[in-house]
C-alpha cells in the first residue's frame, strides 16, 4: 500500500477519483495505475511534454514524504522497548533506566519544542533520532507522546 500525500500533483494527475478511492489515506500500488489511467485528465497529461519528469517526481514523492509511518507506528517501531506501548516506562529497559513515564505531569508539561529536541538531541540515557528520523516524524511522534496522557 501507498500513503498518497494530500499535495496538487496526485489532484491535478487523479482528479476526485483518488480521494473517493482512498481508505484512510492509502491506496493500492496497482488502484493507483488504475486511477491514474482512468482519470479524466489522463490523457491530456500523458501528451505534455513535462510528463515523464512529473512521473518521476511522483515517484520520488511517493517513496520518501509518501511512506513515512504516522507517529504511532514510530513510536512501536523505535520508542516502545524502553517506554513500553503505553509509554509508563514499563519495560525491563525502562525499569533498569528508571526512565520516567511519558504520560506523567513532568512530561506532558514540556513544550512541543522542547519534546522535539530530546528526541532529536538525545538525553541522559536516551540516544538521538535526527538522523535516523525526519523533522516531520519527529513531530508526529511528540503529537502521539501527547495523546499518551
Amino acid at each position: 500500500m501507498v500513503r498518497l500525500p494530500e499535495n496538487w500533483i496526485v489532484r491535478r494527475i487523479l482528479g476526485g477519483a483518488a480521494r473517493q478511492r482512498r481508505d484512510n489515506g492509502r491506496i493500492s500500488s496497482a488502484a493507483l495505475a488504475d486511477e491514474i489511467s482512468d482519470s479524466p485528465g489522463a490523457s491530456r497529461f500523458f501528451r505534455h511534454p513535462m510528463a515523464p519528469l512529473a512521473l518521476i517526481l511522483l515517484a520520488m514523492l511517493l517513496s520518501t514524504t509518501a511512506l513515512a509511518d504516522s507517529g504511532a507506528e514510530i513510536y512501536k517501531k523505535k520508542c516502545a522497548a524502553c517506554h513500553g506501548q503505553s509509554g509508563a516506562g514499563d519495560t525491563m529497559i525502562g525499569k533498569n533506566q528508571k526512565i520516567r513515564s511519558l504520560r506523567s505531569s513532568e512530561v506532558q508539561k514540556l513544550s512541543d519544542d522542547q519534546l522535539f529536541n530530546i528526541i532529536g538531541k538525545g538525553g541522559d540515557k536516551m540516544p538521538a533520532y535526527d538522523r535516523k528520523l525526519s523533522k516531520d516524524q519527529i513531530r508526529d511522534l511528540v503529537r502521539y507522546i501527547r495523546a499518551l496522557k
